[in-house]
């Protein structure tokens, strides 16, 4: 175990470095200059555009930002937002929790509906169930997030008014944002309706964030049944008088998660990437929104530090799903 988690280390090393070259460089091609938007509509002379600049670094060569960003970066240093003055991975930390709570929504959601879907679909495979299920899972595939939101907002907020549009909770309710996870906070606070407030503020968004990763651990689980079912010691386990529940569930279901297992720590990433059109569409106040308008404002230090964070956790999900192989099938032993 000790090998595999070193090696696994050696491997991310230098992807994350990869990374750092990408964010770095991701952000120096977006068009326009960060320093002018600063001045705003003031307008700014050549002599305090070149002191700007200078104050802020981008006087020096590129390669040379990027290896100060690197030292930085080795002491936990993701520099300062150019707009708010305030540390990055502060900015980070304090947005962090609301973005995990809708992701960890979405892909509970994603993962409970999911999975028994393409279950039953494999179990059922030929019938009308498997061939509904699984077009209405291609059509969430390509179903594009913003005009999914969209729809959702204009039939339940719009002509059903059962949900809100944006936000996190009612303006009505205030209380100490202590953990930064709003069911847990309105639930902990003892003020009537509070949790239901943000429920309801919250069930929109993770419905639209959780209909692709659905879509693909439905489909998947059904491959990966289909495949299992197929199995000598399944068709074993039939001859020998058990029950179809017990084959399904104990001898199928376990080794056909483990495939499973690999997709759902992948779509951790499509969590991330959907949670910044999610966020925007929804006003959602999470890492998605804030990256959005670091975009928009050439905010160099929270675009580049937002991108390694998040990138970070991904990694971090990954690594976890890999160890979670040998809890699934004893069999599979990490040397």
């Amino acid at each position: 175990m000790i090998r595999f988690l070193l090696g696994k280390l050696a491997y991310l090393i230098p992807t994350f470095l990869g990374i750092t070259i990408v964010a770095f460089g991701f952000v120096r091609l977006l068009p326009g200059d960060p320093v002018l938007l600063l001045a705003g509509e003031r307008g700014i002379t050549p002599e305090r555009h070149a002191e700007l600049s200078a104050q802020l670094g981008f006087d020096r060569p590129i390669w040379v930002q990027y290896f100060d960003f690197l030292g930085n970066l080795f002491q936990g240093d993701f520099g300062l937002s150019l707009t708010t003055k305030k540390p990055v991975l502060t900015e980070f930390l304090t947005l962090f929790p609301a973005t995990v709570e809708l992701g960890l929504v979405a892909v509970t959601l994603a993962t409970l509906i999911g999975i028994p879907l393409g279950v039953f679909a494999a179990i059922k495979r030929g019938s009308w169930f498997d061939q509904i299920s699984m077009g209405t899972a291609l059509v969430g595939y390509s179903m594009p997030i913003f005009w999914w939101g969209l729809l959702l907002i204009i039939f339940f907020s719009g002509i059903l008014k059962w949900t809100p549009v944006s936000g996190r909770i009612d303006l009505l309710y205030f209380f100490p944002n202590g953990t930064g996870f709003m069911l847990w906070d309105s639930l902990v606070s003892g003020q009537k309706g509070a949790f239901l407030s943000a429920v309801r503020h919250l069930i929109l968004p993770a419905i639209v964030l959780a209909t692709i990763p659905m879509a693909v651990i439905a489909r998947q689980s059904r491959s990966a049944m289909l495949e299992v079912l197929g199995e000598d010691y399944v068709r074993t386990a039939r001859a020998k008088g058990m029950s179809p529940f017990r084959v399904i569930s104990v001898h199928a279901l376990r080794n056909a998660l483990i495939p499973v297992v690999t997709t759902i720590g992948l779509q951790v990433g499509v969590v991330m990437a959907g949670a910044i059109l999610t966020e925007t569409i929804f006003s959602w106040p999470g890492i998605g929104k804030w990256m959005i308008d670091s975009i928009s404002r050439r905010d160099y230090p929270s675009v580049q530090g937002g991108l390694l964070l998040m990138a970070g956790v991904v990694m971090l999900v990954n690594l976890i799903v890999d160890l979670l192989y040998g809890v699934i099938n004893p069999r599979i032993r990490h040397s």
